[in-house]
């Protein structure tokens, strides 16, 4: 026997999943309240008790992981893997929105900024570089644009030359800067 507390975190995880999807799909403008509580099987007023509005739900939605490993050697190589790559939902759904939501372009502004920022210190803690930041503005603006033309531009080139040898010379091209 499932208790309600344990009935209530299924359904808001299922809710999220729902939103995910729908603003992966449709965007933030596109997508409804109710079709995010139909993808999800429930009712649209628990979709707003659970998260009170479809901005709130949106930034729920679309939290970004940040990963720590700035100053990895093989962090370019593993960030160009997961963007050149599928997409996870969130990641998806607030790209799609950026340019028809400030709520999403606020998220994804914050998220690089601290991409950004932490590049900027392992660059510095390695080798003290005065163009760490000018370098890492760089490198995690170049990844945003193949991320932006493999996913959903879908330039024929990724598929004529291949998403391995694109993502190689994107390294090679970003070089030390570990975007």
């Amino acid at each position: 026997m499932t208790t309600r507390a344990e009935q209530r975190a299924r359904s808001a995880e299922r809710i999220l999943a729902a939103a995910r999807d729908e603003f992966g799909e449709r965007g933030y403008d596109t997508a409804t309240i109710r079709s995010i509580a139909a993808r999800a099987g429930v009712h649209p007023s628990l979709v707003m008790q659970h998260h009170g509005s479809k901005a709130a739900l949106f930034a729920a939605a679309v939290a970004l992981s940040v990963r720590d490993d700035a100053g990895d050697p093989g962090h370019v190589a593993g960030v160009l893997a997961e963007r050149l790559g599928d997409l996870p939902p969130e990641v998806r759904a607030v790209l799609r929105s950026i340019l028809t939501s400030a709520e999403a372009a606020g998220i994804m502004r914050d998220y690089l900024q601290d991409r950004i920022d932490r590049q900027t210190r392992a660059a510095q803690e390695r080798d003290r570089d005065a163009d760490a930041e000018a370098e890492a503005t760089v490198a995690v603006s170049a990844i945003l644009g193949l991320t932006l033309a493999r996913q959903f531009l879908a330039l024929p080139s990724f598929e004529r030359v291949g998403v391995g040898r694109i993502a190689a010379a994107a390294e090679r091209m970003l070089g030390r800067s570990n975007g």
